[in-house]
């Protein structure tokens, strides 16, 4: 049995490497924990799920065991994207769930995303749980929990063929990447009335043709040659749970999360006027002018799934989206993130059109570069990050905004540079008016990432 390590305990949820820092003796400390958490909120019931990796079954297993330790009654929906288990705390007798997920993590990779009593759970309510995991005398509940098993399959793709309908039937191409969600998507889209290219659908742990996570123009190669072999007007993609999406046009172009947001508020906006829309501090600055200028009130916030579904709460936004891909109706749906149902609310606004990607091309864009990473020892990420903060200098008046990593304002683009909260990289964006332009930005934030870590290896 793997001895506890809190480097797993993220900001946003618990992730860690099977055999390394992640094992079913571990799953069960935390489904302990997590079972003790919630009867302290006064939930008697956890919904929980999994995907498809290959650890799944055996840390699902043992989270439900902990789970029921605590004296907690578990509903296990088997094998489930990420969104259906948040859909089965809005739905099912219960308001805490858990998914098994290492989400866009390698194959060898697992994790676990939650939700506690109505709220996903992140920062100091996930370290409580590593404290309470070390606090813990072993000892179970004089009265262990049910375990009761349920398919919400029907009930969620329903529920979202019931809110969405599109103008017209469209062909589309959908690459899931033996992610999760391909034992849902095929169902979801036909059932909407598309025409449905698969790609990858077949649910493999192994990931054997390329990585799930759409945020990657490598990951996207193939659905743009099936776009341009075959008469499909659009192409979806999902990450390996299924709470992301990512979108190619008929000509190629990737459709980035920033810019399917303006799509996205455009529309909601149309209902709630006046309302702020959420995004995170990689986003185009493109997408703060557009929203007001269709009447909503732009609102940048940090980057991570539990952090903007919190803020969703605490503003009563309408929308929330990341350039990772989670984009959060709250108009029309719950608040929290989902592909698949992203994916459905795009189709609808793109059907009304002839020609789906001349709209998304018209887009308003920049030179932009995808997240460049700085691949560091874990822990190395969080302190050159402390020292970037602390020391970099900036040459002439730009905007520098702290409430994530270091994002500069040009008068002419943006660079930013963030620790990641789930691998030890930094993360890094740049967007400018021209090539040039980004060129410069680029080499000052080179410049100042050098000086701090002289033998830093830059993707740039």
């Amino acid at each position: 049995m793997l001895p506890l390590s809190r480097t797993i305990f993220k900001a946003y949820d618990i992730r860690g490497i099977i055999a390394k820092t992640l094992d079913a003796g571990v799953a069960h400390k935390i489904g302990q924990a997590f079972g003790q958490a919630a009867l302290a909120k006064g939930e008697q019931r956890v919904v929980i799920g999994r995907d498809g990796r290959l650890s799944g079954p055996e840390l699902t297993a043992a989270l439900a065991q902990g789970l029921q330790a605590a004296g907690v009654d578990v509903i296990d929906l088997g094998v489930v994207a990420t969104p259906m288990v948040y859909f089965g705390t809005n739905v099912l007798d219960t308001r805490s769930g858990i998914m098994v997920t290492g989400s866009h993590n390698p194959p060898d990779y697992n994790g676990f995303k939650m939700v506690l009593a109505g709220e996903a759970i992140h920062g100091e309510a996930i370290q409580a749980l590593y404290h309470s995991i070390v606090a813990h005398d072993g000892s179970a509940s004089a009265k262990p929990g049910t375990y009761a098993t349920h398919d919400i399959r029907a009930a969620y793709l329903e529920r979202i063929l019931g809110d969405v309908k599109l103008a017209r039937p469209i062909k589309i191409a959908v690459d899931c990447g033996n992610g999760v969600a391909g034992a849902f998507a095929d169902d979801l889209f036909r059932g909407m009335g598309c025409e449905v290219i698969e790609l990858f659908c077949e649910v493999d742990g192994h990931f054997p043709n390329h990585h799930p996570d759409p945020a990657h123009p490598e990951n996207l190669q193939d659905l743009i040659r099936c776009l341009a072999e075959t008469d499909a007007e659009i192409g979806i993609a999902f990450d390996g749970d299924g709470d992301r999406l990512g979108v190619v046009t008929k000509d190629g172009q990737i459709i980035y999360p920033d810019r399917q947001m303006m799509l996205f508020a455009a529309d909601v906006l149309t209902r709630h006027p006046g309302a702020q829309i959420l995004y995170d501090v990689k986003c185009t600055r493109h997408l703060a002018p557009w929203i007001s200028k269709h009447g909503g009130v732009p609102l940048m916030y940090k980057t991570g799934h539990s952090l903007v579904k919190a803020k969703l709460r605490e503003t009563g936004a309408p929308l929330g989206g990341e350039m990772s891909g989670h984009i959060f109706f709250k108009d029309r749906w719950y608040g929290f993130d989902d592909g698949l149902y992203s994916a459905a609310r795009l189709l609808e606004i793109l059907t009304r059109e002839a020609d789906p990607s001349a709209l998304l091309n018209s887009l308003p864009q920049s030179d932009s570069t995808p997240e460049l990473h700085l691949e560091l020892k874990e822990g190395e990420n969080v302190a050159l990050m402390d020292v970037l903060r602390r020391d970099a200098v900036f040459p002439g008046n730009e905007q520098i905004i702290t409430i994530d990593g270091l994002r500069v304002e040009y008068a002419d683009g943006f660079g930013l540079a963030r620790s990641s909260n789930t691998t030890p990289v930094i993360v890094m964006r740049f967007e400018a008016e021209t090539p040039a332009a980004l060129a410069r930005i680029q080499g000052q934030f080179k410049s100042v990432i050098l000086a701090a870590k002289p033998d830093a290896v830059l993707p740039f």
